[in-house]
């Protein structure tokens, strides 16, 4: 079953999505085909601390900060928030989102049931999450019990990406950690999908960090067509979302110091916005060159991700294969208005 975001057009898993509010704006949306909760955990919430977990929205041709406050709304989970004149690039040190999955899965139903008439009840929801082999695999039951039982159009999103969790590199780097998520994965697809087929399976995609050289996205590319080749010739990922943020990327201040906090305390966080473009849209061509090359893999679609803030943007990604095009600093910066810009209205 192919994911069906129609139009081709939503949000990334962002501070931007992390509130009950913040979904329902998404959702009522009439230009969004789809709206992605932010990164969740199987049990609790993250320990969000304002403190230290910022984020900042900085002017990509200087790297300098602005002083003037955002007009757009933020969420209630984050720090501060800055506006650029120039090309808007963030950069963020947060982490994960302090609501649970459980409670996003309530909140989903909520926003469905209560949305304003003529919003579309087929817009599906992916849920970004997080956490071990076997915590993905849970958090995957979840899922899939609650569409079965709710009736509800739910995918699940797995943030293998994040740059900012201290002692945990991303899972997507490594080849043999990709693969401990694949093998459980497609066991508990097996298991609990033989019965929610049609509006009610839940897709699996797998969110990958920006690749800088070709080893990095044949170890991907590999991994996946191991998967697929274990279990029967289907891969147990339907779509991969690329890019997350780049991480190992600083902004300083005026003075000279980190404009941002951060656990390590360096304010070193993962960048996004007009800065990653180029990146991004390099990382979905060469991901959809390799998954055409195999046939187990082709079937395989992109969500686009990474400085998308207007229709030529999306026209590029759309270009080297995306299926759908996916934005977050643009709408942290303009709120969820920013999708009608880009469709053209």
């Amino acid at each position: 079953m192919p994911l069906n975001i129609t139009p081709p057009l939503l949000n990334s898993s962002s501070p931007w999505a992390t509130t009950i509010d913040d979904l329902r704006s998404l959702y009522e949306c009439q230009y969004t085909g789809a709206v992605s909760t932010r990164t969740s955990l199987l049990k609790g919430g993250f320990n969000h601390d304002n403190a230290v977990h910022q984020y900042v929205f900085f002017d990509a041709s200087n790297a300098s900060p602005s002083v003037t406050p955002a007009a757009s709304s933020k969420s209630q989970a984050n720090g501060d928030a800055y506006s650029s004149a120039g090309g808007v690039s963030s950069l963020n040190t947060l982490g994960y989102s302090p609501i649970p999955l459980a409670q996003y899965c309530s909140m989903i139903k909520t926003v469905i049931s209560t949305a304003q008439q003529g919003a579309t009840r087929e817009k599906p929801f992916i849920i970004s999450v997080t956490g071990s082999a076997e915590e993905v695999a849970e958090c995957f039951k979840m899922i899939s019990a609650t569409a079965l039982r709710d009736g509800l159009p739910l995918h699940m999103e797995i943030n293998l990406s994040c740059p900012n969790i201290a002692g945990k590199p991303p899972p997507a780097y490594n080849k043999d950690m990709l693969l401990e998520y694949l093998h459980l994965l497609a066991g508990v697809k097996t298991e609990h999908q033989s019965h929610t087929t049609g509006s009610h399976e839940v897709l699996v995609g797998i969110k990958t960090p920006p690749y800088t050289y070709m080893g990095q996205f044949q170890g991907l590319v590999d991994a996946l067509a191991e998967a697929a080749q274990i279990f029967g010739g289907k891969c147990p990922v339907d779509f991969i979302t690329a890019t997350n943020t780049l991480g190992s990327s600083l902004i300083l201040s005026g003075d000279g110091t980190p404009e941002l906090n951060s656990e390590a305390g360096t304010g070193v966080g993962g960048m996004a916005g007009a800065s990653l473009h180029p990146l991004s849209v390099g990382n979905v061509a060469t991901i959809r060159k390799l998954l055409d090359q195999q046939e187990q893999l082709k079937g395989l679609e992109i969500i686009g991700v990474g400085g998308v803030a207007d229709s030529d943007g999306f026209k590029r990604m759309r270009a080297v294969g995306a299926s759908a095009v996916a934005l977050a600093t643009a709408l942290g910066r303009e709120g969820v208005g920013v999708f009608g810009k880009i469709a053209g209205h």
